[in-house]
């Protein structure tokens, strides 16, 4: 099997076991970190304000604390820092890199003699992708008991809770148990959102405020922010979600059984 060109490899920093950061995220850190902007080091990268602000939340969201802290200022621009967490992932990824860089020349270097050893077939990638807009990472606080369904409490810091109910055949699949990280998966669609005043008790009443809207013909994507450094995303039907606002009050409401759960 031959094989052109030099031996490259792309490097996926995973905290514990959850959190991926591959280079185009930690380049988006070092931008914001030099710029000050999210604005700024989205137009240095060539991204959307969107996208940048799309991988921060996703980076928020999936380690334990905030990677970049963030005022208001939306796409008109805002201060941005990057957190000492931040800072240490960074450090970590760059340090990792050059470990690998050197041990790929030196492989290579090995295995240049060997070409019938199949160069090609040595190196592949697993990545997970989902579908659902909100990948909230947390540990599990809570399994309640029973025979067919169990209740799954999930804890993102802060005091802020998500609550999933699952079979209990995939809960011992999935191996939960008290103190293991996991990920609820939500899809935007799955939200609900209804002012504070008017939010009644119940599973999954996340208490947040609007930090972003984008409008498309039919529909809305709302951002909110939560405590703990996370963030949730809404779609609406554009009628339902013009009356809200950057900085309005909101109660998010998800259904238990909405709430997909994964560990790696």
């Amino acid at each position: 099997m031959a094989i052109d060109g030099e031996l490259s490899a792309s490097l996926v920093l995973r905290r514990g076991a959850l959190a991926r950061v591959g280079l185009e995220r930690v380049a988006l850190l070092e931008a914001v970190g030099e710029t000050g902007s999210i604005t700024a080091a989205a137009q240095r990268l060539g991204l959307s304000y969107k996208g940048a602000w799309d991988a921060i939340q996703a980076l928020n969201n999936l380690f334990d604390a905030p990677l970049i802290a963030a005022s208001a200022g939306g796409r008109s621009g805002g201060a941005a820092t990057i957190t000492p967490r931040g800072h240490a992932v960074i450090k970590a990824f760059r340090e990792v890199e050059r470990e690998i860089g050197a041990a790929l020349a030196r492989l290579e270097a090995g295995l240049a003699s060997a070409p019938e050893q199949g160069l090609g077939e040595l190196f592949w990638s697993l990545g997970l992708r989902t579908s659902a807009r909100n990948a909230l990472r947390g540990t599990v606080a809570r399994i309640g008991a029973g025979a067919v369904t169990v209740e799954v409490v999930l804890s993102l810091g802060d005091g802020v809770e998500i609550v999933s109910v699952i079979t209990r055949r995939s809960a011992d699949e999935l191996g939960l148990t008290v103190g293991k990280p996991a990920i609820a998966l939500i899809k935007s669609s799955f939200v609900r959102l209804v002012r504070s005043a008017d939010a009644a008790g119940g599973a999954n009443r996340l208490t947040g405020a609007v930090i972003d809207r984008e409008d498309g013909d039919l529909t809305s994507e709302i951002s909110l922010t939560l405590s703990a450094g996370k963030t949730l995303v809404a779609t609406l039907p554009r009628a339902d979600a013009m009356a809200l606002r950057p900085g309005d009050a909101v109660v998010a409401r998800v259904e238990p059984s909405d709430v997909i759960l994964a560990v790696e």
